[in-house]
């Protein structure tokens, strides 16, 4: 699993989660300068494009109470900030404040013969709102009350009519959501478990196979990660088999995952 993280004091983060036995963390590397100490309190996913002089990092971001496009480049001789590049902050928008969660989802076939790019953000208030995503312009999509209860959430499917999140409440269920592309948003709910999962305050999921998850779960209080592999959903009947504690410490305040440019970044979990 390709996992990312904001440190306090601001660097980008990149670790190898492998399902070993027991789990690890393998090859963790760390880019200085990428934001000011505390300054980044939500990041979606964040895309690591190739190119000649070294890789194109690019996501979405909140800090205070705005949504930023973050884009840097990364020299490949030193791995760090390329300095012939500026770092381009670019405000969206604002009132993000109320907002606990974001994430986004880029759909596209390998021939780009079609594609569909969308964010989602949940308030504190458990209102989950969508937004199409058009040349960098956001463009409201609908919301959907309901979602008190979810404590965190993470994509485990993107295909060219729906988009589907695993998460897990604080009374510990767990459960697939699954959004279909159309307006208004609707959202399908299933039960996937009935408890025990209330403990992690981050999930983080990246497909494992054809159709399975690699799902990572961070409890913040005991700065701890467990993995766990899940077959492809099927409510209560979705396979999940816990590989056990991940070895190191999880004890940064962001964390989002690193992914490939949308055509390779696969996910059919459900």
């Amino acid at each position: 699993m390709w996992q990312g993280s904001v440190t306090a004091a601001g660097q980008h983060t990149s670790s190898d989660v492998t399902a070993t036995t027991p789990p690890a963390v393998l090859d963790k590397r760390t880019i200085n300068g990428s934001f000011s100490p505390g300054q980044i309190r939500l990041s979606a996913r964040t895309t690591n494009e190739p190119d000649i002089s070294g890789p194109n990092l690019y996501g979405y971001v909140v800090i205070g109470d705005a949504l930023y496009w973050s884009n840097y480049f990364i020299d490949a001789t030193t791995g760090q900030i390329d300095p012939n590049h500026q770092h381009l902050l670019r405000r969206v928008g604002g009132g993000w404040t109320p907002f606990t969660m974001l994430e986004t989802s880029t759909y596209e076939t390998l021939d780009g013969d079609f594609s569909r790019s969308v964010a989602y953000a949940m308030r504190e208030n458990g209102v989950l709102y969508r937004w199409k995503i058009v040349n960098g312009t956001w463009v409201s999509n609908g919301s959907f009350a309901g979602f008190a209860a979810v404590k965190s959430m993470t994509l485990i499917a993107r295909t060219a009519t729906y988009d589907t999140f695993l998460a897990n409440t604080r009374g510990g269920g767990l459960y697939t959501i699954r959004i279909p592309s159309s307006f208004p948003l609707q959202p399908v709910v299933k039960q996937v478990r009935t408890r025990t999962w209330q403990g992690f305050e981050v999930l983080s999921a990246m497909a494992c196979g054809r159709n399975s998850t690699l799902l990572l779960g961070i409890d913040k209080d005991t700065k701890t990660g467990y993995l766990y592999a899940v077959g492809h959903a099927n409510g209560l009947s979705t396979l999940i088999e816990s590989r056990g504690k991940v070895t190191g410490t999880f004890d940064d305040p962001v964390y989002f995952r690193w992914v490939p440019i949308a055509p390779y970044d696969v996910a059919n979990g459900d």
